[in-house]
């Protein structure tokens, strides 16, 4: 078994390179793995800006880089004499990334030199093994492995809210059922996760508000999640961009008070670091409410104003997570494969191991939902709306390629699909690095 691979490793602030480099011998306690599948999350981008500063990243990283990446799926190799019994080789894997091992924040994808998602070939640390966070998948498609984790984090926030019965002190874990739920700037990746958690998860709000404030977003948004489709399962569903009401954001609390016949929000989630919507959100809950800011941000110093006579008088809570939990991710997954939720709608782009620098680097810029990095391919990452366009201006093999990948795409509503990723998997001549050889 060779111990080369091909990814991209950080080792200091927008210093990434993709390179060959060798992997370590496993021991018997490890797992060597393939990796298929990576999504590109913004907490990757937030890693690479902030490089040794980032409280994942090792202060050493200049001198042994670690392997950037953590929404991925592959197949095992060679399984460790230790984890012959649970695992074999040819097996189907997600990978749960917030170990907390010891307490410890090191995660694949920020801390470790032998395994993320953006390298073709992993050697799986016992730190993972132990903490269980090696997950089996028998799903149809790598791609809804790889969005596992980041459905995980929207799963954890939404198990994570809570609400108090009067008279009691009891906790009721999770948004309030039949209740009212507002989702804040809610049309990008994860904005779209939490939109399919609230209307198809373990528990459906009555009202449910998507608010953004960038028109194509929010469009696309309600083409996937038609509020007609919401009403047959009694879930009133409606898309607001603040800037378009009368009298513009500020009058949103008016517009809630209203919609809800004064009884506000009972769970609300913001899902972009800007205080002045931090303050809005604070705004909109109502008795016992649950407010959840989800976004990370990058400015240690980020503040914002709360009424915090509502938080006493009023019962509201103010709470954030990160990350999900390996009860989270396998929740995922069990929803994934019942179809109950699909995060095929969160990918807009496309792309091979090739780009992954430069979209790391530019993340912020790029504009749509998730990036999928194929780690075995080389293809530049192309919108998934461009896909008939980039065939009329390609070369072969890529035009043919995209002509077929359009049709696929297209034949699914615009969505990517196990079709299509089968079909690009199966084109040697877009192999890779170790792929190729």
């Amino acid at each position: 078994m060779s111990t080369e691979s091909v990814g991209v490793r950080i080792y200091g602030k927008e210093d990434l390179r993709l390179e060959r480099f060798e992997l370590p011998e496993p021991a018997d306690d490890e797992i060597v793995a393939q990796i298929v599948s990576n999504s590109i999350c913004m907490s990757s981008h937030k890693a690479a800006e902030q490089g040794a500063d980032h409280k994942r990243v090792p202060d050493d990283v200049a001198e042994n880089p670690t392997i950037v990446g953590h929404e991925f799926a592959g197949r095992i190799l060679e399984v460790g004499e230790k984890w012959a019994d649970q695992f074999e080789e040819g097996q189907k894997f997600a990978i749960q990334p917030a170990l907390m091992y010891k307490g410890s924040l090191d995660a694949p994808g920020y801390s470790f030199e032998t395994i993320g998602g953006n390298s073709q070939r992993v050697v799986i640390p016992k730190e993972v093994m132990i903490q269980d966070c090696l997950l089996p998948y028998e799903g149809d498609a790598y791609f809804k492995a790889s969005l596992a984790e980041p459905m995980s984090c929207t799963v954890g926030a939404f198990e994570a809210a809570y609400h108090t019965p009067p008279g009691t002190h009891e906790h009721v874990m999770g948004i309030k059922e039949g209740g009212n739920t507002a989702l804040l700037a809610s049309c990008g990746p994860m904005g779209l996760s939490a939109i399919d958690m609230a209307l198809y998860g373990p528990k459906q709000p009555e009202r449910l508000l998507v608010t953004d404030i960038d028109p194509d977003r929010l469009a696309r948004a309600e083409r996937i999640f038609p509020p007609e489709e919401a009403a047959e399962a009694g879930i009133e569903l409606e898309f607001i961009n603040p800037n378009e009401l009368d009298g513009g954001p500020d009058s949103l609390p008016q517009y809630v008070d209203e919609m809800t016949d004064g009884e506000m929000m009972h769970d609300v989630f913001v899902f972009a670091p800007v205080a002045p919507l931090v303050e809005q959100a604070d705004k909109l809950l109502g008795r016992d409410g649950c407010f959840n800011f989800f976004a990370g941000p990058s400015d240690r110093d980020f503040e914002a104003t709360i009424n915090f006579y509502d938080v006493h008088y009023e019962g509201h809570h103010v709470m954030g997570t990160s990350g999900g939990t390996t009860d989270d991710m396998r929740l995922a997954l069990d929803l994934m494969g019942r179809g109950q939720v699909d995060p095929a709608h969160m990918i807009t782009h496309v792309g091979g191991l090739n780009s992954v620098v430069d979209t790391i680097l530019d993340l912020p810029d790029i504009p749509g939902g998730k990036k999928l990095v194929y780690v075995g391919r080389e293809m530049p990452m192309t919108p998934l709306a461009e896909l008939g366009q980039r065939a009329e201006e390609a070369e072969e093999p890529l035009k043919s390629i995209y002509k077929e990948l359009d049709r696929l795409v297209k034949r699914n509503d615009g969505v990517w699909n196990a079709e299509a990723e089968e079909f690009l998997l199966s084109r040697d001549e877009l192999k890779f690095g170790l792929e190729a050889e």
